[in-house]
């Protein structure tokens, strides 16, 4: 018996995770546990994670099952909503001008400057005082 599996691979700051598109009943895993036990009940987050499938239309047709490390929880919902929209594209080709239209497939290159010496933090420099 060969299980159908897509598999897609979402990156948002410092936070990485694994999709895998499996079909089932629409459930959700992030680390084995719910969306919204994962995300602690946050509705943005868990709509973030959501948007791909619901955008496609394929909320009840497919199941999730999402690996996530690094990061805050922010991080780690925009990674999970690429990696599910990445996952889709491999499972229906016909799904990605919808999900470009709609800036899902795009990676945020948005990252935490690096702390530069002579400097307290990226950009803030020491305090000024004149004598």
């Amino acid at each position: 018996m060969v299980i159908t599996q897509f598999y897609g691979t979402g990156r948002r700051k410092e936070s990485v995770a694994r999709v895998f598109l499996l079909p089932g009943e629409g459930r959700i895993l992030v680390n084995d546990k719910t969306l919204e036990e994962y995300f602690g009940g946050r509705k943005t987050l868990t709509l973030t994670a959501r948007q791909p499938l619901e955008l496609a239309g394929v909320t009840g047709k497919f199941d999730v099952k999402a690996t996530v490390s690094g990061g805050g929880v922010t991080g780690q919902a925009g990674a999970i909503r690429l990696g599910i929209a990445r996952a889709l594209v491999q499972a229906d080709p016909g799904l990605r001008p919808v999900l470009r239209r709609a800036g899902l497939l795009t990676r945020d290159p948005r990252m935490k400057e690096r702390r530069k010496y002579g400097l307290k933090k990226a950009r803030r420099a020491p305090q000024y005082s004149k004598r």
